[in-house]
């Protein structure tokens, strides 16, 4: 097969989409080379001639990417206006795999997506107006597809429930953990110990419930917040007892994982939460928001807290350190399951079967 695989948003600073995009295509990578080709393909910003490359670096896959200013706007025209199939950028494809940004028209063979959650649908006023458009715009596309891959069981009931989707075209593809979340490697030292929580900054992450959680814990822990900038309203991070971050690059994040006391995550909403199984991977004990949308990631091996509650979650923090030499196996145990390559399988698997 020649599968069209877009990598678009790898134009822009990794964020959970992106590393699942980078992750599922390297995966994909290793289980149909040499016998299928890969074309990992993006109409894109000046940047993107830029970042691309260094993120499909190393895979044999056959990169095309064609120069436009305004890409944005392009790939939002060129989805809506349903003409000029991706054939004539590409040639012929056997299948076109589509992400986030866009999804362009095409004229024959299989056609493919990934919905990594429905949260603009359930909680617009979560996401940007931008994040809205461009995601409602695509998921009425997914009546379209041949498959439509998820990341967990959950999002996949909820494509089924909310978009309508056959439940036969949907398949469950959840994420790998890279290589780099490994309990061996160095250790970051804050000088105290600290609690990580991994988000970008936006209002569905609820950083709130552990900045409050943190007050209540009279100094215990630092708080430790990694992730970039993001947008709408957000608590106050600058003060005592709380060390913002910025965005680590992959082998800082795992320095981080294996130097904290525990890893908190307390988002309202995921389509999966790979942080979790990345700190588990990492040998620390984790809790998670008790939402379930984070049910798959965290299994039995995380502790779990109301994300509306602050002292629920100062209470499962400490029980988390106190139950650390319990927690660690189980979560090194749960996190071995998540690899890249059983995505690349499944993602193989689903076309073959079609074909």
């Amino acid at each position: 097969m020649r599968i069209a695989f877009d990598v678009s948003p790898l134009s822009h600073e990794p964020t959970g989409i992106g590393n699942y995009i980078r992750g599922s295509l390297a995966g994909l990578a290793d289980v149909a080379a040499p016998e299928h080709e890969i074309v990992a393909f993006a109409p894109t910003s000046a940047e993107g001639l830029r970042r691309i490359p260094q993120q499909v670096a190393g895979l044999p896959v056959t990169l095309k990417l064609r120069f436009l200013p305004y890409a944005h706007h392009w790939r939002q025209a060129w989805s809506l206006a349903g003409r000029l199939g991706v054939e004539r950028f590409l040639g012929p494809v056997d299948v076109l795999h589509y992400t986030d940004w866009m999804f362009p028209p095409q004229r024959s063979g299989l056609r493919s997506t990934m919905i990594h959650d429905l949260v603009p649908l359930h909680h617009r006023d979560w996401v940007t107006g931008r994040t809205y458009s461009m995601h409602t715009r695509k998921y009425r596309d997914a009546q379209n597809c041949d498959t439509v891959f998820v990341n967990s069981a959950f999002t996949g009931r909820d494509v089924v429930e909310t978009l309508g989707v056959d439940p036969a075209r949907i398949h469950v593809a959840e994420p790998g953990v890279a290589p780099v979340y490994t309990i061996e490697g160095a250790r970051t030292d804050l000088g105290e110990p600290y609690v990580l929580t991994v988000a970008t900054l936006e209002p569905r992450k609820n950083l709130g419930v552990l900045v409050a959680a943190q007050e209540l814990l009279d100094g215990r822990f630092l708080l430790a917040v990694a992730g970039g900038a993001g947008w709408g309203e957000q608590p106050a991070l600058d003060r005592p007892g709380i060390r913002r971050l910025g965005r680590p690059g992959d082998e800082e994040l795992a320095a981080l994982y294996r130097g904290a006391a525990v890893v908190a995550y307390p988002s309202r909403f995921e389509g999966f939460g790979i942080p979790i199984v990345e700190a588990m991977a990492s040998g620390v004990p984790v809790v998670a928001s008790s939402h379930p949308s984070l049910d798959e990631a965290a299994g039995d091996a995380a502790l779990r807290a109301d994300p509306d509650d602050p002292q629920a979650w100062a209470n499962a923090l400490r029980e988390a350190v106190d139950r650390r030499d319990e927690l660690v196996p189980l979560g090194l145990e749960h996190a071995r399951r998540f690899t890249w390559r059983r995505v690349g399988e499944i993602m193989l698997v689903a076309w073959e079967s079609l074909r």
